[in-house]
């Protein structure tokens, strides 16, 4: 049983139950009763895990959002699909590594995979900006995007970033327009678009590639307007506020299925994806088939309406009505 390396202070109860029972496995230590003990000892563990995950406050969500073993798109192309594919660059400026794009079979189905990419260690991270995509990296998705729909091949979409690249070279590339775009033309693309937030979904960066026919969210990911350290910085000048404008967000994956903001939360393995990426991959690869399977039996006509009435319902809300006392007749 390996253990991961203590990284996340609510999880400390989680390491010493692990710590223990890690103890009584080894060899030298079995003895009569021994058995019973670790049964015990694993319900214990499981119990606790349980009672843990079930009640993460917002910014403990995003700290499992963040955790460095977490599965990354790099993880999922592995696990759930075969023939992965590359495609790079956008043909105007360069390749961003902070997007990953190519062919892909699911299930012996063709599909175009479009994702984030964190990067594991410091060198891939710093390669891939940690996630921050740049204006040629949704300039790359956006045509890959477009050669999916040519070939009516459907696109998945993985999203996991903080935001998109804040730096003056991008904006000078034109940030802002390359987002815009993507969002304008994925609302119109003629082919199925699943798109999936599997860790961070901040703001701009994540609606670049996330304007699909279905949109999930996995348990323990966020997905919202604006990071907790940003909304921090702009209502309270400080970064310390970071949990407290956490709560104030509303952007787990309770929160987001509420407000009719995604269509299904992705149950994760006990303790999080970043304990068992398989099992998650195993999850994620059953949606995948059977919600691809739904949308390729609609008439294309009928996908883009559905789509285009499913983000025009999002903020509509209906104001209170109740009477109010009439006024007195004048005389």
């Amino acid at each position: 049983m390996e253990i991961p390396t203590p990284g996340l202070a609510f999880e400390q109860p989680i390491y010493e139950l692990e710590a223990r029972l890690q103890q009584l496995l080894r060899p030298e230590n079995h003895r009569p009763g021994v058995e019973e003990e670790i049964r015990k000892l694993r319900r214990e563990l499981a119990e606790t895990m349980k009672h843990i995950y079930d009640h993460l406050s917002p910014w403990e969500t995003v700290q499992v959002a963040r955790h460095k073993d977490r599965p990354h798109s790099g993880d999922y192309l592995a696990l759930v699909f075969d023939e992965f594919v590359e495609l790079h660059g956008d043909r105007k400026f360069g390749d961003d590594r902070a997007v990953v794009c190519g062919f892909a079979k699911l299930d012996q189905r063709k599909v175009m995979v479009i994702g984030h990419e964190k990067g594991r260690t410091y060198k891939e991270r710093t390669a891939c900006y940690f996630g921050c995509a740049h204006p040629e990296g949704y300039r790359k998705a956006l045509q890959k995007m477009r050669l999916a729909a040519k070939f009516d091949l459907p696109i998945i979409c993985f999203i996991d970033t903080p935001g998109a690249y804040p730096g003056i070279g991008a904006e000078e590339r034109g940030q802002a327009w390359a987002i815009a775009e993507n969002m304008y033309e994925m609302s119109r693309l003629a082919t199925p678009i699943i798109c999936v937030i599997i860790g961070e979904g901040g703001s701009g960066g994540a609606l670049g590639i996330g304007v699909g026919d279905r949109v999930a969210v996995l348990q323990h990911s966020w997905y919202s307007v604006i990071s907790p350290e940003g909304c921090a910085g702009i209502l309270w000048k400080s970064h310390e506020y970071a949990a407290r404008a956490a709560g104030a967000l509303r952007f787990t994956a309770k929160d987001l299925l509420d407000f009719g903001v995604i269509d299904t939360v992705l149950q994760e393995p006990l303790g999080g994806a970043h304990r068992d990426p398989h099992q998650m991959a195993t999850r994620l690869k059953v949606y995948l088939v059977k919600t691809l399977r739904e949308l390729s039996a609609l008439d294309r006509t009928q996908l883009l309406q559905e789509r285009y009435e499913k983000f025009r319902r999002m903020g509509v809300f209906l104001e209170d009505t109740a009477p109010t006392t009439a006024d007195p007749t004048p005389t």
